[in-house]
């Protein structure tokens, strides 16, 4: 602990934060470089560090890693390559669109190995709304961001000054106007974009002018000194300004047209004649989204987690919409190729996002959350199939069909700005097709599971954790259904939401792989990962049951059973059988590391369990789990997460448990409530109303909740609707260093589940 302190101290100079925060300066607390200390084997987050405004098309970072590699930024590598304009959502996946700029002083030197440059990470600021690194030569380079652009910065010493347009992965064509002072054409990097119709239109504006330039390409580092234009694999280009000039750049990129991109250009980043403008614009647009949540009391280091974490949250879904010069929205399709009126979002993977990153959107961005799911149905319209996981059109990646949920989710919330007949209907077609597109896109054995109640394996691989996340998924149809009254939907899924039963053995007390001839698979082991379960093992997948908790208790045996077989989690040796994985995975060595048991946090299907406890009627060790993974696995620097950080999902699940909240069952309109990290936390909706949360005597000792009251009335349950909290109002704990037995054991004061 005494470690990530000085390196807090460092990065945030926390010092001064107590000051700040009273002016609300919020992006102070943020670290972006949370979580770039990362590697093929070892995840502390796989993150880059992000400079963007919230929910932004484009992003730009600091560049370590070689073109194409996923690792764009690794905390221990020790030289920069460029500064680029980015969209990955993910190291395991490729990028797109992206192009970088290089300053480059001295002699020309064009090729990513030979421009890369020293750096220190002290001379290094990593905030959301500005980033600035001093190279080992002596170049500055400043960025601050818009929604679909940045504005950029380099300042040489005295000394030739360069800066290189590097085209990427895949093709471009670039032109270079000396006149003019700018750069324009596109780039196109995107390897499943086969026939290049997904382009990023860029254009680049300079302050100052240059005489000296050309183009070059990346395959073989070919210079054509003099040439303007060029088109082909990797092309970019090259500008020379003044010997110890300072550049300023203003960039903007348009997925639609090159026109757009200047359209664009001039309306985010035209009244900004410095950079200190850009950034100042950035810092407010920053400090007013992220006081939507007021955190008060706690440490520093726990702000600075808190609001790094709400950071990272905010960049997912991304915008994958642009304004006319008329101001109306309308977008390029990845999915059709075409350009449509309205909005599109995208980069991002449900079976992540569905659990808490989506529901947190539900609450502070409702209006944003509703175009969203207009663009769930729009996406399915243009491609024949609802998204799973956009990047930035479906990829099909993981498991599950978890647009569902989150249509499902914003209507039982009021958020009903879609057609849910329409949604029905494309979710239908999910659940009894096979697409294209990997194993989220339709169903891999929706036959077998239609009649089996299963998927069998080893017939389809991971065919558990698919079985169990296919039963959520139409619990949520058969939500959506009962709520506008089609009993034939709901009839349908009705049959198909408690298939969990089907894989549970009740011999072994866990989920099983289980064959089309009914018969378990064999040799099984708890501790064994992959086979039929997904990046886990049965420890892992035993909680995915998210709609209906009770039923599970049920088949256990009751909720005694339940509770030693959650408190077993914790007590079991940390121990990996790598499975059908062949090799240790990083996420078994996280699970490792993290040294809490079969507990593996930092991967998704097991980020709910610590919730469970308040379902089978102990609530206090909800509230002592969750307190004591927030404490254990999170904090602002470089090593800030337990395992891959996912599009804001293990973001959200900081931010909510924070709050004291967190959303076991999408497609439902409640939050569990676990044990709030700060003695206040103060909500600002999006309708003007603000729900506060204070917990009195809060400290790391007490983090047993002993009593509520919610508007001064006393308080039981251990939930919270979407109603009760964007209606305003205030919910008062009483916190101790001790477990209140006996508060909350009434049946109606557990969560939401489908059993009784």
């Amino acid at each position: 602990m005494q470690k990530n302190a000085l390196r807090l101290f460092l990065f945030l100079q926390i010092g001064a934060f107590a000051a700040k925060a009273q002016q609300r300066d919020l992006v102070a607390y943020v670290n972006t470089l949370q979580g770039t200390n990362s590697d093929f084997h070892l995840t502390r987050g796989n993150t880059y560090p992000t400079t963007a405004l919230p929910f932004g098309m484009h992003t730009w970072t600091p560049q370590t890693g070689k073109n194409g590699d996923g690792w764009k930024y690794q905390y221990a590598k020790k030289t920069i390559r460029g500064f680029q304009q980015a969209h990955q959502c993910s190291s395991w996946t490729e990028d797109y669109c992206v192009f970088s700029l290089m300053p480059v002083s001295g002699q020309l030197v064009v090729g990513e190995n030979e421009r890369a440059t020293g750096f220190s990470h002290t001379d290094e600021i990593a905030k959301p709304h500005y980033y600035k690194v001093t190279l080992a030569n002596h170049v500055t380079t400043e960025i601050a961001p818009t929604e679909r652009g940045a504005h950029l910065r380099f300042r040489f010493p005295k000394a030739a000054s360069y800066v290189v347009l590097d085209g990427y992965t895949g093709i471009s064509e670039l032109k270079i106007w000396p006149k003019e002072r700018k750069i324009t054409g596109y780039v196109s990097n995107n390897k499943s974009n086969k026939d290049h119709s997904l382009k990023s239109y860029l254009e680049v504006v300079f302050d100052q002018p240059f005489t000296v330039y050309g183009t070059w390409e990346n395959r073989k580092n070919t210079v054509q000194a003099g040439q303007q234009q060029s088109a082909g694999e990797g092309v970019g280009v090259y500008l020379r300004f003044k010997d110890g000039a300072t550049v300023q750049a203003k960039t903007a990129s348009s997925y639609i047209s090159p026109e757009q991109a200047s359209v664009t250009l001039r309306a985010e980043l035209g009244k900004f004649k410095k950079l200190e403008e850009t950034k100042a614009a950035a810092a407010t647009t920053w400090n007013r989204h992220l006081g939507r949540i007021n955190m008060e009391g706690g440490s520093e280091e726990d702000k600075a987690t808190f609001y790094s974490c709400f950071f990272r949250a905010s960049l997912f879904s991304r915008q994958f919409y642009e304004y006319d010069k008329t101001g109306k929205p309308y977008y390029f399709s990845p999915y059709d190729s075409k350009v449509h009126d309205g909005y599109m979002f995208t980069d991002t993977g449900f079976w992540d996002t569905f659990r808490a990153q989506f529901p947190l959107n539900a609450l502070l961005y409702p209006t944003m959350h509703g175009r969203y799911m207009q663009a769930l149905l729009a996406a399915q319209e243009q491609c024949g199939w609802l998204p799973s996981w956009s990047f930035p059109g479906e990829a099909g990646s993981m498991i599950g069909n978890h647009a569902i949920s989150l249509l499902t989710d914003a209507w039982m919330k009021g958020i009903r700005t879609f057609d849910p007949e329409q949604a029905l209907r494309a979710y239908l077609h999910e659940a009894t097709n096979k697409g294209p597109w990997g194993p989220a896109n339709g169903r891999h054995g929706f036959a077998e599971y239609y009649q089996l109640g299963y998927v069998p394996y080893p017939k389809y691989r991971e065919a558990t954790a698919k079985t169990l996340e296919y039963a959520y998924d139409d619990f949520c149809a058969y939500q959506l259904a009962s709520a506008i009254g089609n009993n034939f939907y709901k009839d349908i899924f009705a049959r198909q939401m408690y298939n969990y039963r089907n894989v549970y053995d009740p011999q072994t007390g866990f989920m099983r792989g289980r064959q089309a001839n009914g018969e378990w698979v064999a040799n099984f082991s708890p501790v064994e990962w992959g086979g039929p379960f997904t990046e886990g093992n049965a420890w892992h997948w035993e909680w995915s049951v998210f709609h209906d908790v009770q039923g599970l208790i049920n088949l256990l045996g009751g909720k005694q059973n339940f509770i030693s077989k959650l408190d077993s989690v914790f007590s079991e040796p940390n121990t990996v059988a790598v499975g059908t994985y062949g090799g240790m995975i990083h996420e078994m060595t996280e699970m490792v590391m993290a040294d809490m048991g079969q507990y593996a946090h930092g991967n998704q299907p097991i980020q709910h369990m610590p919730y469970l406890y308040t379902y089978g009627g102990q609530p206090w060790k909800t509230q002592q789990h969750v307190r004591e993974v927030m404490r254990k696995l999170y904090n602002a620097t470089e090593n800030g997460y337990p395992g891959d950080e996912d599009q804001g999902q293990t973001s959200s699940w900081y931010v909510l448990s924070a709050l004291g909240l967190y959303s076991v069952c999408p497609g439902t309109d409640q939050y569990v409530i676990g044990s709030p990290a700060f003695p206040k936390a103060t909500l600002t909706l999006e309708n003007g109303r603000q729900f506060v949360m204070e917990a009195q005597n809060n400290t790391q000792r007490n983090v047993y909740i002993q009593s509520a009251t919610l508007n001064g009335q006393p308080y039981s349950h251990h939930w919270l609707t979407y109603g009760d909290l964007t209606k305003g109002g205030k919910l008062t704990f009483q916190m101790a260093d001790t477990p209140a037995l006996t508060r909350g054991t009434a049946p109606e004061d557990a969560p939401f589940s489908l059993s009784k």
